[in-house]
């Protein structure tokens, strides 16, 4: 998998404004109503990670879900981190 060059990241974070650059990193923060629903959300979105074989750090307090996410075998940010961030804001938005 290619790295994304700056360009490349600016223009596919327009696409996904929920995430924010920081460094090799894009980084989303997620939160539900309640703890359940943040847990159904983790499990969706360990569905989704499974199927791309990508998968996101994700730290969960209470009802706060943070979600990052890079392609470490690669070095930084690829297309595949663009398209799991798409899958979870589908995700999101249909469980908030």
């Amino acid at each position: 998998m290619d790295l994304l060059d700056d360009s490349e990241v600016e223009q596919r974070l327009a696409a996904v404004p929920a995430w924010r650059r920081e460094g090799g990193e894009i980084r989303r923060t997620i939160t539900a109503p309640d703890f359940p629903t943040a847990i159904r959300i983790v499990d969706e979105v360990a569905v989704e990670a499974e199927r791309l074989n990508h998968h996101p750090d994700i730290d969960i307090r209470w009802r706060t879900l943070h979600l990052t996410l890079s392609t470490h075998d690669a070095g930084g940010l690829t297309a595949l981190d663009f398209t799991l961030a798409g899958r979870i804001d589908e995700i999101a938005a249909s469980r908030t």
